[in-house]
């Protein structure tokens, strides 16, 4: 059966009438839903919470209606980073409170492999290629030799 052909045949169907008690009971809980919301709204005065939340969410909802699994990701996502980077400073600033300071045998120790190495390495011997030779202007009478030809 095509969607047309459905639209048809209900079309071509009759309505049925609500019944008269349904009418009077659903008018009552609506009536009964006003005074509660107008009793609340007198407690909380004119500028009421409510209106305030609903005029958010209404912009909120214009402003992702389009794709809101996928700001409702980003925003998990964003949380998810958010937690592991507290998570992370934390620990680094407890672990960095806890370290201490390195001992004696270990220092005596890092100035022997210091002398090690400086005795296989060698002096260092500075070669004409490294040494940096000293930018000498030329005298100013060729530079006025050379402006004026």
């Amino acid at each position: 059966m095509k969607p047309d052909d459905f639209e048809h045949k209900l079309q071509r169907q009759p309505l049925k009438a609500i019944p008269a008690e349904w009418r009077g009971e659903i008018l009552t809980a609506a009536d009964e839903v006003g005074t509660a919301r107008r009793a609340v709204r007198g407690r909380l005065g004119e500028a009421s919470l409510p209106n305030w939340f609903s005029t958010l969410n209404a912009q909120l909802s214009t402003l992702l209606w389009p794709h809101p699994k996928a700001w409702a990701g980003l925003a998990a996502i964003w949380i998810l980073i958010l937690a592991v980077n507290f998570s992370m400073r934390d620990q680094s600033q407890v672990l960095a409170e806890k370290s201490s300071p390195p001992s004696p045998e270990v220092i005596v120790e890092l100035r022997q492999q210091q002398r090690l190495l400086a005795e296989l390495i060698g002096p260092r011997d500075t070669s004409d290629a490294d040494r940096s030779k000293p930018l000498v202007p030329p005298p100013r009478s060729e530079r006025a030799e050379m402006v004026a030809v």
